[in-house]
């Protein structure tokens, strides 16, 4: 397999069936649309052209790489180990963790992930690290 090239183009000059694969994604993405097949009828896009494509057209502001996370944990057994499981089942890499001592039953973690293979988007990820019991808080402190 060769080694994948990325590159930054204007949509403008794409043909329009990557326009479409891209309206496929955001309807699936924000709801409209509940199938890929729904999505497929709706931007009048064939679902081999979207399936041909859908890993290999996003948007700019989506394109993934290292994520730095600061979340605020209650001092209990099991936390972190949750939080590490459900960034795992996302496609996070973890490349680094700290974690302090509890400072009045809260303890902070910083959470360095590499995205780049991530099943979620990056809005998704948090909502979800923030519905892991015993966290407090999810701040985003670099994107790279």
């Amino acid at each position: 397999m060769s080694e994948r090239k990325l590159v930054i183009a204007d949509l403008s000059v794409l043909p329009p069936v990557y326009h479409k694969v891209l309206r496929v994604k955001e309807l699936l993405e924000s709801g409209e649309a509940q199938t890929v097949n729904e999505g497929c009828d709706m931007t009048d896009v064939s679902r081999s052209a979207y399936y041909k494509y859908k890993d290999y057209v996003f948007p700019f502001n989506q394109m993934q790489g290292i994520l730095t996370l600061l979340i605020a944990v209650i001092d209990m057994k099991g936390v972190l180990s949750n939080l590490l499981s459900f960034m795992s089942d996302a496609g996070c890499n973890i490349l680094t963790i700290n974690q302090n001592v509890p400072v009045n039953g809260v303890a902070n973690i910083t959470v360095t992930v590499q995205t780049e293979k991530m099943n979620l988007s990056t809005d998704k990820l948090i909502a979800g690290l923030q519905s892991v019991s015993g966290v407090r808080k999810v701040n985003i402190l670099a994107k790279q």
